[in-house]
């Protein structure tokens, strides 16, 4: 049942908060896109811009900030393997059946039955460590003694401005790298001579990329997408909105969609995930006006700037990212403080982290080991 307050909240917003919003999942998204381009030898048009109309397609179904980001485990898969691009849409179009399957099975919402609360904060909090490691251990430290300083600059904006809506900090951050990428880093004649209009190529996946992609790219992504994209997001959701009434169906048919339409526009698989709805919550988005605003600058550069692509998108300061990142990462893990309380559930939730964070196939581990626990040991006892 829907919440009756939902009527009096507006859809779509575009004001400072929005976006400064819309750059919340930024640090996540721009690497792993840049990587998958580069890695794979895709189309930078097609690319930018099917991720941008899945940011306008996810901002008009939920009227929220419903993060799309790339597939995580597909992309890293693809960036250290160099895995070409028709085997990338073949994966697209399998885990986008697999979805479909799932959902229209009902086995997603016994899913979201059976696993407890605990174990799904335990997913969240190592996504949110995920998070922090990779911004300070690699985005902060990419610029050397540069890098250290741009970085404290945006951490003492992130800090002073934290939760201000009427000066959302993402916005002089964001501000602050992109003046430090226009002095130091990027040459005009670059951007000039890549201005061009570009539309999506259109793909046509063989069954044998679709099999291929499944077995390489899409079995290793099916378990990190049921624990965040899935299970972590729906409870996200829920917290930051109640009144929507985010249900783990409809994610599961938007994630299916998503994956079911992109490859044939030469578009990178894409997911939800609780880390980029809690990016664009922390930093000031609360309707879909800021996946509208985020997916207008992909958009922007893919139909008018994809030639110049693989220059620009390098200009821009690692170490400013970074925060972004952090900040996400610390407000996802920020969530679990529900399960301070009962010591039970904290240390499910805890080995539930640590497992997602340090073991192979740590998130399908997590969940199953995780739940068998909280069973055994929680639900047995009747500590809930």
């Amino acid at each position: 049942m829907t919440h009756p307050s939902v009527a009096a909240k507006p859809r779509f917003r575009f004001d400072r908060n929005e976006l400064a919003g819309a750059f919340g999942d930024i640090g996540t998204d721009l690497p792993l896109i840049v990587g998958m381009v580069l890695a794979a030898g895709l189309d930078a048009a097609s690319a930018l811009i099917m991720f941008g109309v899945m940011q306008y397609m996810t901002a008009v179904r939920y009227g929220m900030p419903m993060a799309v980001q790339p597939l995580k485990a597909m992309a890293v898969i693809v960036i250290t393997q160099k895995i070409a691009g028709p085997t990338l849409f073949g994966a697209g179009l399998a885990i986008g059946l697999v979805m479909l399957i799932l959902t229209a099975s009902g086995t997603l919402a016994w899913l979201a039955r059976v696993v407890p609360k605990s174990v799904v904060r335990g997913l969240q909090l190592g996504l949110g460590l995920q998070l922090t490691v990779l911004a300070l251990g690699n985005y902060v430290r990419a610029e050397g003694i540069t890098g250290y300083g741009l970085a404290l600059i945006a951490f003492a904006i992130a800090l002073a401005l934290f939760g201000n809506r009427r000066f959302p900090p993402a916005l002089p951050i964001i501000g602050l790298g992109i003046v430090y990428a226009f002095v130091f880093n990027l040459d005009l004649r670059d951007l000039r001579d890549g201005f061009g209009f570009a539309l999506p190529l259109l793909r046509a996946p063989s069954a044998s990329d679709v099999w291929t992609g499944f077995v390489i790219l899409a079995l290793p992504q099916i378990p990190l997408s049921l624990g965040n994209s899935l299970l972590a997001t729906r409870q996200t959701a829920h917290d930051l909105f109640p009144e929507k009434g985010v249900t783990i169906r409809r994610l599961g048919y938007t994630y299916s969609l998503m994956n079911l339409v992109n490859p044939w526009f030469g578009g990178i698989p894409t997911c939800h995930g609780s880390g980029g709805l809690m990016g664009h919550y922390t930093f000031g988005a609360r309707t879909g006006g800021s996946l509208v605003i985020y997916g207008s600058i992909f958009l922007v550069l893919g139909l008018f700037f994809s030639a110049a692509f693989g220059e620009v998108v390098h200009v821009f300061p690692l170490p400013v990212l970074g925060v972004l990142l952090a900040f996400e990462g610390w407000a996802l893990m920020w969530l679990a403080r529900d399960m301070v309380p009962v010591p039970r559930e904290l240390a499910i939730t805890i080995a539930v982290a640590l497992l997602a964070v340090l073991a192979p196939y740590g998130y399908v581990l997590g969940l199953l080991l995780g739940t068998f626990a909280w069973y055994a040991i929680v639900k047995s006892r009747g500590a809930t």
